[in-house]
């Protein structure tokens, strides 16, 4: 094999430039290692769309060098799209025990599980693929079993951070490899991937063990029911919860499917301590006493069908938000989601809800799992690479981790801000970016994968801005004459009883421009539908200011 096909190629087909979907390839000869298999959520342009993942055509083409996926911990962000992608490309998953088990809850509900090749690994694992050796190192962030990786090819050794902080004071005891860290530097990293989420914050992110303190004296300071909203997947965040509803002698409730699941997975696993009978149905809530009750639920990022919405609005079916209770979000809102979740505490304040929310710096509620400025120079310090890829971020916090790894010596022509697609080449120790491979979103509605295009979301957005018009004409196959019609359906355009003149106006104009088609005998489907659509749509222009999506319905009898 040449030199050329022996090139080291380091390729993100997600999770640069934007917060979601990470996708990561590392690919050395004939051997192709993925890491993480995310998805993100879409924002309201998509209409319609359930979920966003990765673009994978790339490993479609080279699905026979594929040799594992390797899974860094189990947030949507990064484990979400591996439904999707298993449909098409059925490769061994590796990922330590709480990860797997939120993998197998989705393999599960999308009915891959039996097919599934799931495989466990720990921080001291050690694979095999080809001629690339893997190893790991344990590393914090806002889930438990979080893992970093490092890559150790014929060219240099490659090391993915995954998503991290350093948490010197852990919630769970499970304390960042720091040792293993600093051997990989000192044996030298060719190639560092290392995420850029709170690039922009300076100082370091506090540990989790601050929000057990201030949790336990919001409950403490509580006379009626509590609510309580968190991300499902913090596990650290739901062990101080009920740590503090076991201290304070309360039942705990559970709404919403991911928070029952995150519970009942990471409890079985041991990842979760959950004393004898603290747990209660929902339905039994009010069988106690306001004082004796915590509801731990989903939604504070104010998704609109998740718990939290629906004890705002209520109408959730078995709980209720009275005057006097405490309602407690913590998390930080995600930017764009500011606007959710402030129409749910406005919701809550006229129930007469005590509310405690905002920025965790400010409500001592939350804590970032992401490293700032300061720990992503220690992780840039203790890994010494020759060679600096940000990830995990939007452009602005991968130029100021960029600037970050200046700080600490990485000459800046050594860091690579890349794009989704762009590939790293390193071959004989020099590293250059001259190539791209196919990239991009898929995008998932219902059960299409991919399907839903931009014809399709362009004709969604249209129908969401001014609405549909619907004409239907009845043709004489002989005589090529008009036999009933044109009748006009309208929907999200106009109110039909409010605007019967301008309807029958338009009915007028479809009818004379399909009888001029008509007495030249054109037998053109297409045209009569095209001078349809110009001439209601002109005089619907001028009259309403308004262009609605027009549908010719020819029928020929």
């Amino acid at each position: 094999m040449s030199t050329e096909e022996k090139a080291l190629s380091i390729v993100a087909l997600g999770g640069v430039n934007e917060i979601g979907k990470n996708m990561y390839v590392i690919e050395y000869a004939d051997d192709i290692l993925v890491v993480d298999c995310g998805s993100k959520f879409p924002d309201e342009n998509l209409l319609g769309i359930d979920v966003i993942v990765p673009d994978i055509a790339y490993l479609l083409d080279n699905k026979d060098k594929i040799r594992a996926l390797l899974v860094t911990h189990g947030h949507e962000d990064h484990i979400g799209g591996i439904p999707y992608i298993l449909k098409q490309l059925n490769m061994p998953i590796y990922a330590t025990r709480l990860t797997l088990g939120l993998i197998e809850v989705k393999l599960r509900e999308h009915g891959l599980l039996g097919n599934a090749r799931l495989k466990t690994v720990h921080s001291d694992s050690s694979l095999n693929f080809g001629q690339i050796k893997v190893g790991f190192f344990r590393t914090n962030h806002s889930i438990p079993d979080c893992l970093g990786i490092a890559f150790h090819t014929p060219e240099g050794t490659v090391v993915h951070t995954g998503d991290f902080k350093f948490d010197l004071t852990p919630v769970n005891e499970s304390y960042p490899d720091l040792h293993k860290m600093a051997a990989l530097g000192q044996k030298g990293v060719l190639a560092l991937l290392s995420e850029s989420t709170n690039a922009e914050r300076p100082g370091f992110t506090p540990s989790e063990r601050l929000v057990g303190e201030h949790i336990e004296e919001a409950f403490s300071k509580a006379s009626q029911k509590i609510f309580i909203s968190t991300f499902a997947s913090n596990v650290h965040r739901l062990q101080q919860i009920v740590d503090a509803t076991s201290k304070m002698k309360r039942k705990l409730a559970l709404l919403g499917r991911s928070m029952t699941n995150v519970v009942g997975i990471a409890t079985e696993l041991g990842y979760l301590r959950v004393p004898e009978d603290l747990l209660i149905e929902a339905a039994d809530v009010n069988r106690y006493s306001p004082h004796e009750i915590v509801v731990l639920c989903t939604g504070s990022q104010g998704e609109p069908m998740a718990a939290l919405s629906r004890l705002a609005g209520s109408s959730h079916r078995q709980v209720e938000v009275h005057r006097g209770d405490t309602v407690i979000l913590a998390a930080t809102p995600i930017p764009g989601n500011e606007r959710n979740v402030a129409r749910i505490v406005d919701h809550l304040y006229e129930l007469g809800a005590k509310v405690i929310y905002g920025s965790g710096s400010v409500t001592g509620m939350h804590v970032s799992g992401h490293a700032s400025q300061e720990e992503l120079k220690l992780m840039l310090a203790l890994m010494k690479p020759k060679y600096f890829i940000p990830i995990h971020g939007e452009y602005r916090m991968l130029c100021q981790h960029r600037a970050l790894a200046e700080a600490v010596g990485i000459d800046g022509d050594r860091v690579f801000i890349v794009k989704n697609g762009e590939a790293v080449d390193i071959r004989g120790g020099v590293a250059s970016r001259h190539r791209d491979v196919p990239s991009g979103n898929t995008l998932v509605d219902g059960l299409g994968i991919g399907d839903v295009g931009n014809i399709v979301l362009r004709d969604r957005k249209h129908l969401s801005e001014d609405g549909i018009l619907v004409i239907v004409i009845t043709l004489s196959r002989s005589e090529s004459k008009i036999v009933s019609g044109p009748d006009t359906i309208s929907r999200g355009f106009v109110y039909v009883r409010e605007s019967e003149g301008l309807l029958e106006e338009a009915n007028r104009i479809a009818e004379a421009a399909l009888g001029k088609l008509l007495q030249h005998k054109a037998n053109q489907w297409a045209l009569y539908k095209q001078a349809i659509r110009e001439e209601v749509g002109n005089f619907l222009w001028n009259r309403t200011k308004r262009r609605p999506m027009i549908l010719p319905i020819l029928i020929q009898v």
